[in-house]
């Protein structure tokens, strides 16, 4: 298969396209570069994969995550669609933003609460999808990613998850985990990249409608939980008011509308192993 692929270059592209190319498939990489920008050629191609966009949750610059996020991603739309060429695209968990975890897990079906730049512009994009799915000429797959790990995630810095800048500690010689206060309570869907790739690959050949796909394990994890595993001292922080009108205290996927489109065998990796993989 001839696939195309933005964002190659970044943590899961690093991850997702020397695997592919393994199995046999022709990958196209494609970085939109701030000074040149330019536009890929999606002619010829049997599959988009579109992992490309400003992530972090912490920018500020509107004009430019609409640009990267939303338009480019729109842009990529139309050309797909005049090339009858199908699309999966990086959506986010981050979407749904502050739930309240003592109802029920997020569903594709949970009304969004975007709180951030970054998480406005992934959801604008899964409405333009949802209302356009009577009039998609092609297979356009939106995969909400919870909460992803693994290797090739060191350039994230901050935005990294905690398994990455815990392990990076454990190898300085100030080898301490800080935890923000009340983090027995606030919980994450930790998924590995490696089950994020066969998310993909499971919708190669899939007759699944078009539509949005929680990627999540449908397990929440708490961060002192994580922190207990990896055998570090642990320090209290208090919690950052910057930060608390946008942060999410839990996710955890319904994930049983992905689940009943890959092999029903199918076992996540599980986060609280993953730390020992790193020793």
């Amino acid at each position: 298969m001839k696939i195309l692929m933005t964002g190659h270059e970044g943590f899961i592209g690093k991850n997702m396209k020397p695997y592919l190319e393994s199995k046999g498939h022709e990958v196209t990489g494609f970085e939109w570069n701030n000074e040149v920008g330019g536009f890929p050629d999606v002619k010829d191609q049997d599959l988009v994969i579109h992992l490309g966009a400003i992530s972090s949750t912490a920018e500020k610059n509107i004009p430019l995550i609409m640009d990267k996020n939303y338009e480019f991603s729109y842009k990529l739309l139309v050309a797909c669609m005049e090339a009858g060429v199908d699309m999966h695209y990086a959506s986010s968990a981050s979407v749904y933003g502050q739930q309240d975890p003592n109802i029920v897990k997020m569903s594709e079906e949970t009304i969004p609460s975007p709180n951030s730049p970054y998480s406005w512009s992934k959801y604008m994009f899964d409405r333009l999808i949802e209302n356009s799915l009577d009039k998609l000429p092609i297979k356009v797959y939106g995969f909400r990613y919870f909460n992803v790990y693994g290797p090739n995630e060191e350039h994230k810095g901050n935005q990294a998850s905690p398994f990455t800048k815990w392990h990076s500690k454990s190898k300085s010689i100030d080898c301490t985990i800080t935890l923000f206060e009340g983090s027995s309570l606030i919980k994450r869907d930790f998924i590995h990249v490696d089950d994020v790739i066969n998310m993909h690959e499971f919708f190669f050949d899939n007759d699944a409608p078009s539509g949005i796909y929680n990627v999540g394990t449908g397990i929440a994890t708490s961060f002192e939980t994580l922190a207990i595993t990896t055998g570090m001292q642990i320090m209290i922080a208090p919690f950052p008011d910057e930060i608390r009108h946008q942060y999410q205290y839990w996710t955890c996927a319904d994930n049983s509308k992905l689940l009943a489109q890959i092999p029903d065998n199918y076992e996540f990796k599980d986060c609280l192993k993953y730390w020992d993989s790193l020793q």
